[in-house]
């Protein structure tokens, strides 16, 4: 197991990150998502729409393995508004550009945690009257979930801790590392 120590942020500096999901873990999984998802969507052009910021790297790895045609648009939203902590209240910040109407759509997240966040999407894109709305997300924490809401396509499972890398950030830094890492179990964030 790799470990790396937090520079330069504030509270969080010498803090020590695990590596819970390597580069490798992520890109096989990234695959076997990707040959479901073209199975499931044979002959149709789904419109994967990811969740922006922390979706960019999944969404483009995962558009890159796919066998099929697809369409790709973004949408943002925020429920953390600094810190680790989910405020509650999801915020629509950057709406969808494409019509979704009678199309098959991929919502495409990094993590659902508390699924409020996931509940919110599915409504918004649920009033545009699609053919079909599927979540593909990296990582779910189910011991999260303050709503019940179930994804078609899930990496990983993961434990209630705070994440970053691949596209999961703390105060936007971390993002581009190119595996998943965690805070201390024990730390209070």
């Amino acid at each position: 197991m790799r470990t790396r120590k937090v520079e330069n942020m504030g509270k969080y500096t010498g803090q020590m990150l695990e590596e819970i999901y390597t580069q490798d873990q992520i890109e096989k999984k990234v695959d076997e998502l990707a040959k479901q998802i073209s199975k499931d969507y044979v002959g149709k052009v789904p419109i994967l729409i990811g969740v922006l910021n922390g979706s960019i790297f999944f969404l483009a790895d995962l558009a890159k393995r796919l066998e099929i045609e697809c369409e790709l648009d973004f949408i943002k939203v925020a429920s953390y508004h600094s810190g680790t902590q989910s405020s509650g209240t999801v915020r629509l910040l950057k709406d969808i550009s494409c019509i979704v109407t009678d199309r098959d759509v991929i919502i495409v997240e990094d993590i659902i945690d508390s699924g409020l966040t996931a509940r919110f999407l599915k409504h918004r894109i649920l009033e545009n009257n699609p053919s079909s709305v599927a979540f593909a997300s990296l990582l779910l924490k189910p011991e999260c979930l303050k709503v019940k809401f179930e994804a078609e396509y899930v990496g990983f499972e993961v434990p209630d801790r705070f994440l970053v890398g691949y596209g999961l950030d703390l105060d936007q830094k971390f993002r581009n590392l190119p595996s998943i890492w965690a805070f201390p179990v024990e730390m209070n964030l």
